[in-house]
This record gives C-alpha cells, structure tokens and sequence, in this order.
C-alpha cells in the first residue's frame, strides 16, 4: 500500500492553484489535515526547481538564476502563507498542533538552499558581473539582495560551520512558535469576572462587550474583561476601581513571567542562539546583524536617534507624573501614581482641559464607519473604491473580502479584513499577504488582510463595536500597510509591496494615521466641533508617556540584542538596562519581555526603534501635506503612491524618500510631531 502522503498530490486542495474570484484562497476548502501533506509535496517540488537552476550547465545569468530563482516554488509560497495567516488569526487545536513542525520544515528548507553551493555560486557569479551585464538598476538591487540574503543565510561558511548554522536556525525557528503559543495560551487563560458593580466609569459599549464574551460563555449576568490590549486600555482608562485597574495590570504584565507558560528560558536560549549565529556569520553581536539592510545600517544611528527622544520624553513623562500626582493629592487620593492609574488620571486631565471625553468619542466611532472612513481616504488621496464580496468566504465569519479597483475601474486586488477579537487569534493587530503583486510573466494582483482584536459588540449588530481613539488610530495604521501592499507595482515578488527595510516598512502605515486624527475625517463620523478641537488639542498631552512607552522597548531591545556575553541573565539584564536607562517605574515598558512578540515571535529583533524611525519620515512627510494647505492634496498624494507606496523594494528606500520630497528627511520632524521641541 502506497504512503497516503503521497496518494494523488495534485487532489489535495492546497496545491491546487487559487481560481477563485480575483484570486481569493479556497478558504471553504482548507483542512487542518491537509497542510502536512500539502508543505512535504511543495518543498519537494520546489526542491527539484531549485536542483534544475544549480545544475545548469549554462552559466549563470539574470535570466536563468536570479528571475528563475523568482519564478519558482509559488505553490510552497501559496501553502506557507495560507498556514501562516491561519496560524496568527485563526489558530485551531489542528493549526496549533502542527506549527512547530511546519517552521522545522520550512527553516530546514531555507537553509537548505542558502547551503546549496552550486546554487551559490552561480548567485555569487552573477553579482560579480551585476554592473557589465546590462541589467536595469531594479535587477541590479535584486542582484544584490539576492547575494546578501544568501550570505546571511550561512552560504559562505566552511561545511562545519553550515552545519551549526542550520542547527541554530532549525532551533531558533522552534522557540519562536514555542514563545507566540505561551503568550496566547496564558493571555486566553485569565479572564477578569466582574459583576454589575464593579463596572463603574466603563463606558456602554465595553460594558455591552464584557457582557457579551460571558454571556458566549454561559455566564449571563457577569463581565468578561479579558488581557487582550483593547480591554487592557480601556478599562485602565475608565474604570474608578483602583484596586481592580491594579488587579488587571498586574495580569497583563506578568503574563509569560513564570508559571506554566514562563517565558525567560526561551528568551534566554534565544538571545544565546541569536548572537552565536550572529558571530558565525562574522557580526559583532545580532543588533549588527538585523540592522545591515535597514536604512539605520548599524545599531548606533537607530540608538542615536532614539536617544534624541529619550531624554525630552523623561522630562515631559516626568512633568505629566507631577500633575497626576497632583490631581490625586487634589483629591485627597493618599497613594502616589502607578502604573495602573495613570491612563486613568490621564483621561481626567484631557477631560478638564480640553473637554475630551474618551468615552463621548468613542460612542462616534463604529467600527464599520472608521473602517469606511479608512476607504473613503484612500479614495480621495489614490482614488481607490472598496466594494464588499459577500461572494467570497473567509477564514471565519467575521472576515470580510473587499474588491479595490481604482479610478479607472481597473483592478487592483482583494483585501480580507478582520478585526473583532477572538481566543484563537494572537493579540495586537497586523497585516498580512497571501499573494503578493508582481508582473514577472503577466498582471499579478495582490491579496492582503488585515486582522485587529477590537472587542466587540454583542450579535447581530457587530459593526456597532465602538472604538477608542487610539483603536481608530490602529485601524488606519494597518491600512496603510495594506494600501503599501495593494498599490505595489514591481515586476519581481521579492521586491513587492512591504518587502521592504524593517525600519521602512511602517513608514506608510504610520503615515495613514494622520488621516484618523484630522478634523476632515473626524466629521465624516459626526462628531461635534468641540470634541474635534478637543481630540486635537489633546494630540499635545501625554506624549511623555507615549515616548517614554515607546523609545524604552527599542533602547532595551537594542541593547539586549549587543551583549557581549550570552550567557548573561536576560531577567538581570532588563532591569539593570531600565536602571541604567533611568525608566520612570509609573510608566513602564510598552512590551515586557515575556511576552514582546515583536521581538521573540515577530521579525523585529534589534529592530523595534524602527516605528520612531519611520514616524520620523512620516512625519516629514504629512509636514508636506499641511504646508499645502490641503492634507488631501492630489499632487503630493499622487507622488506618495508612485514614489512610496508603488515602489516596493525596487530602489533603496531613502531614494524613494528623496523621490517624494526632492530631499533627506528632515530630523526634526519627529521632535516636532511629539511636541518634545523644548523639553
């Protein structure tokens, strides 16, 4: 009897090519059996592709190496990304049970080829003659990253030394799953239950969602606060229960820090494994390593410039702390600020000052009416239309498929978007491609997602789910990064949409966030002139915190990632860095290690500064769009499409910044949005 592994390959649904109305997957079709079988048949065929291009006899061009390289293993391409998508967004016991095995295999695959010396060799003859073969300065880049890419992947290494390399890799790979499955089991295995009157100062709609996710578990008449980050906010925003914010904080925080899912021991073997690598290759430590093809170069310019917003961000932190411990005096509090007061007091500072309720803005902002807010600022900047398909199924109900074609009528591709929060998803938000657009041998179309965790609103009416501010703000930023990987027009895939520099590719997303903000928008929701002066004087306010939040994970993650011992205890480590660092204890860090997936399960190790430095472009950037007069300006919107969005990967990406503006960007534009000029 033939192994069922591998009965009729071609029958199983995930090697089939998606015919689907514009390229959607066959989602209705996928089985959590199914992908084992499908990846063991796709490495296999792209193996065999990959063994034809080494062995040519031919010498090695453009042609027969680097785009051929370009051209194969689409069917793996299609099985990895679906299992990913569903992996982060839908994770079933049958998705979670094979996620270790399936990174060992795609890891081992990797480095397989990256240890091909034949392969090497004809990508190592083609860089050397990149610049007498005639080639456009796009192939010349994908020359170019093409050999670094090989090289980092360990293809320079004496046999002994691939051999560590690929061990290393295939471990790294196992304890990236094994850190993403912690945080989501303890982060689903604690649940605040409260009872009517302990929801004093929660606004109606996170009360309606607390009550809906107990009700869902047979638990009518109680109130489900969960640690995911929407509920985590808010409540600590709103809720006049001390001792209840506290009990929340301190769950959310010690998540992965001991107990079943303890975290520090994959850290610890992570950080060793990370810089071992890192001096296999010839690196000084992993921060060198992670950054070489980033527009910081080196871990020095990324520290340079968030030490620029370190010191003014204490100073203003420190100006905030006074005034909250102040109003707390004020009211005769008898307790000095923590962390789990202080959005709380926050919030009563905006709504004295600048008459901001957070609660009142919230009750504006439906999700399904910021999600068309997000639409209809991409029609009036790219003139782009989204029209919902209710033909086309996604992963789960709450997924929605939507058409973008652009001014013309013509297609640009399909976009999922899905936002409510669910146990199976991993926490924060995120955008993802299933196809990606390139135009090697036709007109490829991209497929992107979106996914949120937005706590929703009881059925049916789930688009009633109201959103925060900063929630909104969330939204608009994965759209810009689905706007990057839907307007991409590159001719090769690995240059498409956000392949791009880590700290490049939150550029667009950051840049989208300005939109959310603009009193253009906000009265698109109906929200009065008062709340938007409101929102926008209280832009000002709190960005002590903010930087303080944020610049403190980039310096420690940075630093962490340039130990010169790897045996160092990462838990001492931290702490003597926050030390070190003088990070005020009320604030805190954004992400504590246990359970900084950005770091640990995400591709932005030694990389986390990257969302200043992109803000500091973005910035720059909508700088220009108010100079205008008009944020919706079709000039510069027309140039930030073709010279950013549309780009991709195919030219360094200061030159695309200097293609938008005609210039480098400005260095004090950060220090301008932040509101740190002076502090």
């Amino acid at each position: 009897m033939r192994c069922p592994l591998l009965t009729d390959p071609i029958a199983n649904p995930l090697l089939q090519p998606w015919t689907g109305p514009l390229g959607a997957p066959p989602f209705g079709q996928v089985r959590d059996e199914d992908f084992l079988p499908a990846l063991t048949t796709a490495i296999g065929w792209h193996a065999a592709e990959i063994a034809a291009i080494a062995g040519q006899d031919a010498p090695a061009t453009f042609d027969n190496t680097i785009a051929a390289l370009e051209r194969s293993g689409e069917p793996l391409a299609r099985v990895r990304r679906l299992f990913w998508t569903l992996s982060s967004a839908q994770g079933t016991p049958g998705i979670r049970a094979i996620e270790a095995d399936i990174s060992a295999r795609l890891s081992a695959h990797s480095v397989a080829i990256s240890h091909n010396a034949a392969l090497a060799a004809r990508i190592f003859a083609v860089h050397a003659a990149r610049h007498q073969s005639g080639l456009t300065p796009e192939q010349i880049r994908l020359v170019e990253s093409s050999h670094a890419g090989f090289l980092r992947g360990g293809a320079a290494l004496v046999p002994a030394d691939k051999e560590r390399f690929a061990a290393i890799d295939a471990r790294l790979s196992a304890l990236s799953v094994q850190f993403g499955q912690n945080v989501l089991a303890a982060t689903a295995a604690w649940v605040l239950d409260l009872e009517a009157e302990d929801l004093t100062g929660l606004p109606p709609a996170m009360c309606e969602a607390a009550a809906g996710r107990a009700e869902a578990k047979g638990q009518a008449g109680r109130y489900h606060v969960t640690l995911d980050r929407t509920d985590f906010e808010g409540f600590l925003t709103f809720s006049q229960r001390r001792d209840l914010r506290e009990k929340l904080w301190r769950a959310f925080t010690d998540r992965c820090d001991g107990g079943p899912h303890d975290n520090w021991p994959i850290i610890a073997e992570t950080l060793a494994l990370r810089r071992e690598r890192a001096v296999l290759l010839g690196y000084a430590d992993h921060a060198h390593y992670a950054l070489e093809d980033s527009m910081a170069h080196d871990p020095a310019a990324a520290s340079d410039l968030m030490r620029q917003l370190w010191e003014p961000g204490k100073r203003r932190a420190a100006e905030e702390a006074a005034e909250l411990q102040a109003l707390i005096d004020a009211e005769g509090g008898g307790f000095a600020l923590a962390p789990w007061d202080w959005r709380f007091y926050a919030e009563q500072v905006r709504r004295a000052r600048y008459a901001l309720d957070g609660a009142a803005v919230a009750a504006h902002l439906r999700l399904d009416a910021v999600r068309q807010a997000a639409f209809d600022t991409a029609a009036r900047l790219y003139g782009l239309s989204f029209t919902r398909r209710a033909d086309i199924a996604g992963y789960h109900p709450d997924v929605w498929a939507w058409e973008v074609t652009d001014k013309d009528g013509g297609a640009v591709g399909l976009l999922f978007t899905d936002y409510l929060a669910r146990p199976e998803k991993h926490g924060g938000a995120w955008m993802g491609s299933l196809r990606v657009q390139e135009a090697m041998d036709g007109d490829v179309r991209p497929v992107v997602y979106l996914v949120a965790n937005f706590a929703a609103a009881p059925p049916p009416d789930r688009g009633a789910t109201r959103l925060s501010i900063d929630e909104a703000r969330t939204l608009f930023h994965e759209f810009g990064h689905a706007l990057h990987g839907l307007l991409s027009r590159v001719v090769y895939p690995s240059q498409s949409g956000t392949a791009v520099a880590r700290d490049f590719v939150e550029f667009p997303s950051k840049f989208m966030e300005n939109w959310i903000v603009s009193r253009e928008v906000l009265a698109g929701f109906g929200v009065p002139d008062d709340l938007i002066v409101a929102i926008c004087q209280a832009e000002v306010y709190g960005q002590g915190f903010a930087t303080v939040e944020l610049i403190g994970c980039s310096l420690v993650d940075l630093a962490v990632h340039q130990q010169a011992e790897s045996e160092t205890d990462p838990r001492a480590f931290v702490a003597a860095e926050l030390d070190r660092l003088g990070m005020p204890p009320e604030v805190g860090l954004r992400h504590r290690f246990p359970y900084f997936t950005h770091i640990f399960d995400g591709g932005y190790s030694a990389a986390y500064y990257s969302y200043a430095w992109s803000e500091a472009l973005d910035a720059d950037a909508f700088e220009a769009f108010v100079e205008t007069g008009d944020i919706f300006d079709p000039q510069l919107a027309a140039r930030f499409r073709d010279e950013i969005l549309s780009a991709g990967d195919s030219r360094d990406p200061m030159a695309s910044f200097r293609a938008f503006l005609g210039r480098a960007p400005d260095a004090q534009a950060l220090m301008r949005a932040r509101h740190l000029v002076g502090a």
